[in-house]
Formats: C-alpha cells, sequence, structure tokens
C-alpha cells in the first residue's frame, strides 16, 4: 500500500531554540555519549606548535576524518611527541567546536601504534641526523689511551654502575665521576643531554669537580620503547657537540640506539665499555718491560756495530812512526842549514850597516828636524781651528737634542716598569704559597703513610715486640734460653723481663696450637685488608 502523504501542520508545538542552545545541547550529548575514548589514526596537517601553545591537527584513517587538539599544558608533559605521517594511538575526549559545527578530539595522551611505527621514526630521525653529518667518521674523536677521569652517565642504583666500577678495579683503577640520570621515562633524554654538557662545562683545572677526559653513556639492556630516551634529538645532539670524547654503552649487543651512531665509540655493553677507557695494568707491566729489553738489545748491538768498525778503522791507518819519521828527517836536514844561513845573513846585513854609517851626518838630520818641527807646529794651528769648528757643532747639536729633551717619557717608562714589577712580585708571591702548600700536603700524607706502615700501629692493637740485650728482635722460641734477659716494647712503654724456661710437651703443643690459631688470625685479617691496585678497591692513580 502506498503511504498517504503528510500534510504540513498548520501549527506546531515543537520547543523553539537558539543556535547556541542547540550548538550547546549537541556538545552535551557528544561528550555525554562518548565520553574518554582511545582513537587509532594517522597525523595529517601538523605544521608544528601554535604561537599559543597549542596542537592543531587532524587524525585520519583510509576513509575519513576527525581534527584534533592538544593543549599546551598537556603537550609540555607528551613522552612522544607528534609528528606528520605518523600512525599514534590518542587518548582524549570528543567534544564539538560550536564556532563551526565541527565535532573534534581533545588528546591528553599520545602513543605510537606499534613498534613498527617507532622505527619508522626512528629511520627517518636516522636519516635526518645523517644528511647534517653527525654519523661521519672525520666528527669522532680518538679514545684517550690513559684518561685520569673517568666521567659516567647512567642510573646510580642498578647494576651497570656496580659492573663497570669492578671493571675499573680489575684493569687499571682510575678516578670515576658519576652524574646520576633517569635512564628510561620522560625525564631521560633531557637528563642524559644535561649531563654531558654538563661534564663539558666544567673547568679544565682547579675546579671542585675535576673534569673527565672520557665520558661513557651506559645502560642496560630493554625493549625500544624503553630505549627510546638514547634516540631522542636532544640527547643525540648533545653527545654530538661534545668536546670530551664518549663512548655509548647503551643496551647489549644486539640492541642500538641513535647516541650509538654519533658517539665516538660503541661499546657492546657496559663492561666492555670500563675495558675500553683504561687499558690492563699487567699488560702495560710486560710492555714496558718488553721495550726496555729490546732497548737493552738495541744499544747492545749499536755497541757491538760501533767497536766492530773502529777497530777496523785503527787497522787501516799507519803507525806513529811512519807518519813522523819524514817530517823529522826534512827537520834535521833544514837545521844543519839554518846555522849555515844565520852566519851568511849576519855579514850581509854588517856590511849593509858599515855603508849606511859612512854616508850620515848630523846636518841632513838636523835639516829633517827643523821639517818636522814646522810641520808639526803648522797641523797644530790647523788642529785647533778644526776642534773650535768641530766642539762649536757639537754644541749646537747638543742645545737642540736638550730643548727636545722631556722627562715626562722617562717618568710613563718607570710608572710602566714599576707596574710591571709589582705583578711579577705578586705572581712570584702566590706561586710560592702555592708550592709551599703542595709541599705540605705532600709531607702530610708521607707522614699518614709512615703512621700506617709503622709498626706502632701494630702495637696499638695489643701486641708487643720482644728485643734482646743487644736491641735485636726476636723471631722465634729457639732463641730464647732460661735466664736470658729480654725487652718487650708495649705501646706505651718498654719492660725489661727474664725468660725462664720452656714449658712441657703438653703446654708446648697447646703454645702451638695457640701460636696456629694466631697465624689463622692474622691471615684472616690480611685478607680482610685492603687490596692494591688490582684487589677489591677502586684506588687512584693520581
Amino acid at each position: 500500500m502506498a503511504r498517504p502523504a503528510l500534510k504540513k501542520p498548520a501549527s506546531t508545538n515543537a520547543v523553539e531554540f537558539t543556535v547556541s542552545e542547540l550548538s550547546s545541547a549537541i556538545k552535551r550529548t557528544v561528550e555525554d555519549s562518548f565520553g574518554y575514548v582511545r582513537l587509532r589514526g594517522e597525523i595529517s596537517g601538523f605544521r608544528g606548535v601554535h604561537s599559543s601553545g597549542h596542537c592543531y591537527f587532524a587524525l585520519k584513517d583510509e576513509r575519513s576524518k576527525i581534527d584534533a587538539v592538544i593543549w599546551r599544558g598537556v603537550f609540555g608533559k607528551l613522552k612522544f611527541k607528534p609528528e606528520e605521517g605518523l600512525e599514534v594511538i590518542a587518548h582524549g575526549r570528543v567534544t564539538t567546536y560550536p564556532n563551526s559545527s565541527k565535532y573534534q578530539i581533545v588528546i591528553e595522551a599520545l602513543e605510537p601504534a606499534g613498534v613498527g611505527a617507532l622505527m619508522a621514526l626512528l629511520e627517518e630521525r636516522k636519516k635526518k641526523l645523517a644528511a647534517e653529518g653527525l654519523f661521519a667518521n672525520e666528527r669522532k674523536k680518538p679514545i684517550p689511551f690513559l684518561p685520569r677521569v673517568v666521567g659516567i652517565v647512567t642510573s646510580p642504583t642498578g647494576a651497570v654502575i656496580r659492573d663497570m666500577l669492578h671493571g675499573f678495579e680489575e684493569r687499571f683503577p682510575a678516578r670515576v665521576v658519576v652524574w646520576p640520570v633517569r635512564v628510561q621515562g620522560e625525564t631521560c633524554a633531557a637528563e642524559v643531554a644535561a649531563a654531558v654538557r654538563g661534564f663539558n662545562a666544567l673547568a679544565r683545572d682547579g675546579g671542585p669537580v675535576a673534569r673527565p677526559d672520557l665520558i661513557i653513556v651506559a645502560r642496560g639492556g630493554g625493549s625500544l620503547e624503553d630505549l627510546w630516551g638514547f634516540n631522542e634529538e636532544i640527547a643525540v645532539r648533545a653527545v654530538a657537540e661534545s668536546e670530551i670524547p664518549v663512548i655509548s654503552a647503551v643496551g647489549h649487543e644486539t640492541d642500538w640506539t641513535l647516541i650509538d651512531l654519533v658517539a665516538d665509540a660503541r661499546a657492546p655493553t657496559p663492561t666492555k665499555a670500563a675495558e675500553w677507557a683504561v687499558p690492563k695494568y699487567s699488560e702495560l707491566i710486560e710492555r714496558v718491560e718488553q721495550c726496555g729489553q729490546r732497548i737493552k738489545t738495541a744499544v747492545r748491538r749499536m755497541l757491538e756495530e760501533v767497536r766492530t768498525t773502529l777497530r777496523a778503522a785503527a787497522r787501516g791507518l799507519p803507525r806513529p812512526e811512519d807518519l813522523v819519521a819524514l817530517p823529522r828527517q826534512r827537520f834535521d836536514s833544514i837545521e844543519q842549514r839554518l846555522g849555515r844561513s844565520l852566519m851568511s845573513n849576519t855579514r850581509a846585513h854588517g856590511l849593509r850597516l858599515a855603508r849606511t854609517a859612512a854616508q850620515l851626518r848630523p846636518g841632513l838630520v838636523r835639516s829633517r828636524v827643523v821639517q818636522a818641527r814646522e810641520r808639526i807646529a803648522y797641523l797644530e794651528g790647523r788642529a785647533g781651528a778644526a776642534l773650535n769648528r768641530f766642539a762649536g757643532l757639537r754644541r749646537t747639536r747638543l742645545e737642540r737634542a736638550a730643548g727636545r729633551l722631556s722627562t715626562e717619557t722617562i717618568r710613563y717608562r718607570l710608572t710602566r716598569a714599576r707596574q710591571w714589577f709589582d705583578a711579577v712580585g705578586a705572581r712570584g708571591d702566590r706561586a710560592y704559597r702555592n708550592r709551599i702548600s703542595s709541599s705540605a700536603n705532600r709531607l702530610s700524607a708521607a707522614g699518614k703513610l709512615l703512621t700506617s706502615l709503622g709498626y706502632q700501629s701494630v702495637l696499638a692493637r695489643g701486641f708487643a715486640l720482644v728485643r734482646d740485650q743487644d736491641g735485636q728482635m726476636v723471631r722465634s722460641r729457639d732463641a730464647v734460653a732460661p735466664g736470658k734477659r729480654l725487652g718487650l716494647e708495649f705501646i706505651d712503654g718498654k719492660v725489661d723481663v727474664i725468660a725462664t724456661g720452656a714449658e712441657d710437651a703438653p703446654a708446648s703443643k697447646a703454645g702451638e696450637s695457640g701460636a696456629a690459631d694466631a697465624a689463622r688470625s692474622a691471615k684472616q685479617r690480611a685478607g680482610r685488608r685492603p687490596k692494591g691496585p688490582s684487589g677489591g678497591h677502586q684506588g687512584s692513580l693520581f
């Protein structure tokens, strides 16, 4: 049957709403019907945080789309930040926006939609950082061979720090500075970045906390979500900007994070990072001994070669007698000729003197003396005139120079020299006080070491030192004879005693048993003593 056509009523009793009232009613209906929901979808239209601090974008799937908003206060607390094209699971409330007649979801929590989404985000972030060159091998710094101070960024309560400290004690004790951080959770990345930058900001010399020569970022194994804080961009960039070499020891050997790619070295486990940080003490000693032996062998071989070369060269040299034979013969020949030559020379000079004496006359000498006197008088007059002219020129130059001279320049230089001298004196005083303070600290440390190693500390625990009449220590009972005078030294003084003799066999056996017990107690006490550089407690190399 065909339905009859409805006739339009002439009047109605329907309630009349305003637009605002109807929008508010729809808003309450939607919020009451759905309330708190979990929504899965792909982020679309995300352009970053708005100037107001809120975030506006949309969630979509293959058929539908819904607007989404994250308020400013919620965005700062999110563990996982939204990114364009990422599939997520949003937790929030469905509501409407009356101004545009749209419905939307107000997100209060956000998480990736499975491990696949995290891996996709990780790969995208990896490509971005690789394009900036943060993973290039040219940026990586060499690991120091023997660091004085090692900084560790990890949790102070986990098993990782204990394993690493044990590794340092077994290989080479070093000074370790731990910067405590959370290795999992929302604040993990920010704390790791602050720790790395904090180590780099420490003073190089003289600060209250020593600046490390090497940084180790360590954490135990875990899932991708547990290790996500070490994939955050803030932590990766802090490691890349570090001036101190960084070793990454996050997770097990099969785990990897972005910090592993940007760090200067990546250790498979935290324990292995401790082994990489410092060399093994026994291997260093063995290597030094090998180098010393090689040096001795090389020096010995060099001396042998030099000795052989010297002997071969000595065999090729002529004898000293052969070298001086010819010069000696020439000397004898010249000696014989020298006497005859001297006689001939003397006769020739005598003849020349006789001929010259015959030609000498007093008048010739007088005329030459008169000429010389006249010339001297003439030169004396010229010299006086020249001296007056020279003195006048020099006096004029001196007067000009005196007019240009000023005491201000000298006074300025004296002031600068006095300031420099005062500054040097102050630096010398500081250096002298620092040297005295350092020497006093070393002397105090040596005194404490002498006190700890002296036998007086043993006497303070109740033991006594036995000496004979000559002041020599008595080490066994066989060295004591009946009636022998002995001296017992206690912590508060000395006592002289006389030995009365050995006891019977049973008592002797009891004494031996007591001595054995005392020996065992001494061994136990020795076992409880602090171990050395290769023992159970961490020492200090510096």
